[in-house]
């Protein structure tokens, strides 16, 4: 071989050479771009806190409950001064949550039967109620997994045995139950270990933050504390306070503002910790509560009712999203929105495209970021069942046995409507005038009542939506 074509051979192995080295530099900085992207994906923290009212929060309004670090929280991100459960009480609004779906999509309606009430006082035979949220359902946490995600659910489930069948990845103190049988050990039906005399809200925080403690980006967080559902149980320390201090707004009870309180100090070490990781600024926190507070141990004046009815009271929530680099801080929105707006939401900034998901909730970003200030659009509330009321002698709902009665509501823009299945009787409220439900328009606005109508008897075809017709035979009238 000449001179020349060594030199030609050596000078194309050169070249090879550049050419492999060039393609692994590019590869690793693919690779390294693609973790970076990773590691900006947000942590995510869903706060959903158990019967706690609309004002039963400082940020809300409230001057007899004291929640600061729940309030300095809140100023960092946007709060909505109309934000909804998708139902009145515990189980069918975490359906609605974790799927994403109206209650007529997963046949949860209540917590467990659905005849509730004396026999000879309801009209009619009420749906039979899902006791179990199905595994056909994918829910968030499911998604996240897949994508990515640590997953930790803390305190309270409420849908199936474990969460660990639905993509959570460690169970702390969730199952089935609904609510501890004791904040104090033995806590009995709370599956969880903790020291002598420990209160249950503090013990869930304990382990909450082990988690964050070690975990790694990007993770899900569902802290979900059995509070301030009952047993109504003082917090030790805090009670001669509230004794002393003068009732506001129909707030008044001592006990039940020392659970808050707590649940607020917790909820205030969570944020520490996040910070001392160094993960607060780059975490989706969002802070609701799964229903309206509990009537009798608190009132959302000046709204209706509370828990298990489809008054503003039973429905309507604190609510709240923070993301420092998206979410500007001490911003406000009157936008009505539900907890199933949350599952898109999330799926928006964690950067996931699902097409195979059929939500019924909306993604909130644009609202969020201030790029636009409106939704047209429908809610609704499906409730197929009876639920007794807790007490007939004060009570603030249509009628004094029960909190409701088989029907719907829907509300549009400031307009809202109930609908009841045993009479087909209906009522109507502009709840810009008349944020109590005082004042029924539905036969003063009859044009008003019949487009709601038409807009409520579209989506119960659209989602199958069951409605009981069936006569009660033991029914006394």
């Amino acid at each position: 071989m000449s001179v020349f074509e060594n030199r030609c051979a050596s000078a194309l192995k050169i070249m090879r050479f550049i050419i492999v080295a060039f393609i692994i530099l590019n590869l690793l900085a693919s690779s390294c771009n693609i973790e970076s992207g990773r590691n900006k994906r947000p942590n995510i923290v869903l706060i959903n806190i158990d019967d706690l009212g609309w004002k039963d929060v400082g940020f809300m309004g409230s001057e007899y409950y004291e929640t600061p670090n729940i309030d300095n929280l809140a100023n960092q991100g946007m709060v909505f001064s109309n934000g909804y459960a998708a139902s009145s009480n515990c189980a069918p609004s975490r359906a609605c949550l974790m799927t994403g779906k109206w209650t007529p999509r997963h046949g949860i309606y209540t917590v467990n039967s659905s005849e509730r009430g004396a026999s000879q006082n309801r009209k009619l035979i009420p749906i039979k109620n899902t006791i179990t949220l199905s595994k056909e359902h994918e829910i968030i946490t499911e998604i996240l997994d897949q994508n990515g995600y640590v997953t930790c659910h803390a305190g309270k489930w409420h849908l199936s045995q474990t969460p660990l069948e639905f993509g959570f990845k460690l169970n702390i103190g969730g199952g089935h139950n609904g609510h501890p049988k004791s904040y104090y050990p033995p806590y009995k039906n709370v599956q969880i270990e903790g020291s002598e005399n420990q209160h249950l809200t503090d013990l869930v925080m304990e382990k909450t933050l082990e988690f964050v403690d070690t975990v790694s980006s990007p993770f899900f967080l569902y802290y979900a504390p059995y509070a301030v559902h009952t047993p109504i149980q003082p917090v030790n320390g805090l009670l001669e306070k509230y004794e002393q201090k003068p009732s506001w707004n129909g707030q008044n009870n001592p006990e039940y503002a020392t659970m808050v309180e707590n649940l607020d100090r917790n909820i205030g070490l969570l944020i520490s910790k996040m910070k001392e990781k160094q993960v607060f600024n780059n975490t989706l926190i969002i802070f609701s509560s799964d229903n309206g507070g509990l009537y009798g141990s608190t009132k959302q004046l000046p709204l209706r009712a509370g828990k298990g009815s489809y008054y503003e009271g039973g429905i309507r929530e604190p609510f709240f999203f923070v993301l420092k680099s998206s979410i500007k801080a001490n911003s406000k929105s009157d936008v009505p929105i539900t907890n199933l707006d949350i599952f898109p939401t999330i799926l928006h900034y964690a950067g996931i495209t699902n097409k195979r998901l059929k939500l019924d909730g909306t993604n909130l970003s644009p609202i969020l970021e201030e790029k636009v200030s409106k939704l047209d659009r429908q809610l609704y509330w499906h409730f197929p069942i009876y639920l007794q009321a807790y007490d007939v002698s004060d009570n603030e709902n249509r009628d004094s046995l029960f909190r409701t009665r088989p029907g719907s509501a829907i509300r549009h823009g400031d307009w809202k409507l109930h609908y009841y299945f045993e009479n087909n009787e209906v009522e109507l409220y502009n709840l810009e005038q008349d944020i109590g439900e005082r004042n029924n328009l539905a036969t003063k606005q009859a044009e008003k009542t019949k487009e709601m109508l038409s807009y409520l008897k579209k989506w119960w075809n659209e989602t199958k939506a069951p409605i009981p017709k069936n006569l009660n035979p033991k029914y006394q009238d």
